[in-house]
């Protein structure tokens, strides 16, 4: 079934959840260990990240350096085909423009057809480690708007290959991503929502929001995107925080400011034990007065680690 099916059926208030693929060298058992603790709540939909090959420098024995791409995640599409076979539930996996051309997109795209998975999630990725800013891999895209004009051509049975007969259109319902906070490349609010507009535009069915940490930020976002036109769905995305180095990593890694009393909050604490606990405390806070606002789905950053947002869905749901 289509994300944007199970957005407008009737339905209780439920949570979906994002998760992301072991690394390379682990067993899948970790993974399925993961996903099972959050089955009790029924989630309709799991998000299932995915990662471009990185560069590596290898010591050869001249003593010089040899440079890779290595992959250190299995792919998403794999990893879908298992999660959907394990769980009775659907997968959307992400599909991004990082580390691809246009014809390797399609390719990823038609397995996930094959596999009878109709939704996707289309995102245009982050630069490469090093790199100052995003760089599309020749052949590719430097916008995810024109990922989702893609995916939206081949639900109308056009495909990159102009000769290709008897086409059938695929059924692909296509999520897209939302910055309650501005993406960190946007000149300006506006400038960012424009671009929102200009993937729902291009075939976008709904939007799931960057974490955030403050409900006015999502709460203003909202507004701001229906006065521009867009009227789609639009899920808003928590993390709960967790530990002390989060305080750092978190506004440097997604472009996200902390409340400051959050912060104050967590420097506090003894231990990450404390802020394990006091981050489920202000996300259920969150969580409660979003569901009073009318949020109909809440979509967790999982991180793989499941134990802090059970408890956070069984305070707050």
């Amino acid at each position: 079934m289509k994300v944007i099916d199970i957005l407008n059926r009737p339905h209780k208030p439920f949570a979906s959840f994002e998760l992301l693929p072991p690394l390379k060298g682990s067993d899948i058992k970790k993974l399925y260990a993961s996903i099972e603790p959050l089955m009790e709540f029924n989630p309709p939909f799991l998000n299932i990240t995915a990662h471009r090959r990185e560069v590596v420098f290898r010591e050869v024995q001249s003593g010089s350096y040899v440079r890779e791409m290595v992959t250190k995640r299995p792919g998403t599409v794999a990893i879908a085909a298992a999660i959907m076979k394990r769980f009775n539930t659907e997968v959307v996996p992400h599909v991004i423009c990082g580390g691809a051309s246009a014809f390797e997109i399609e390719d990823t795209l038609l397995d996930l057809r094959f596999l009878d998975i109709d939704n996707v999630m289309a995102l245009r990725g982050d630069p490469m480690p090093g790199q100052k800013f995003f760089e599309p891999s020749p052949g590719g895209y430097l916008h995810s708007v024109d990922l989702v004009s893609q995916i939206s051509d081949m639900n109308r049975g056009r495909y990159l290959e102009s000769g290709v007969e008897d086409a059938t259109p695929s059924n692909f319902c296509i999520g897209v991503a939302g910055y309650p906070q501005k993406h960190c490349e946007a000149t300006n609010m506006e400038e960012d929502i424009a671009n929102l507009k200009k993937k729902v535009d291009a075939g976008a069915d709904y939007v799931v929001t960057q974490m955030f940490f403050d409900n006015a930020h999502y709460f203003s976002f909202v507004e701001k995107c229906r006065a521009a036109g867009i009227n789609v769905p639009i899920i808003p995305g928590i993390k709960p925080i967790s530990t002390l180095k989060q305080l750092d990593i978190l506004p440097k890694s997604f472009s996200i400011s902390l409340p400051v009393d959050l912060v104050k909050e967590v420097r506090k604490c003894q231990d990450n034990k404390a802020v394990r606990e006091l981050g489920i405390e202000w996300a259920t806070a969150q969580c409660k007065d979003l569901l009073a606002h009318g949020a109909e789905v809440i979509h967790f950053y999982t991180m793989d680690k499941s134990d802090n947002i059970r408890e956070i869905i069984k305070r707050a749901f």
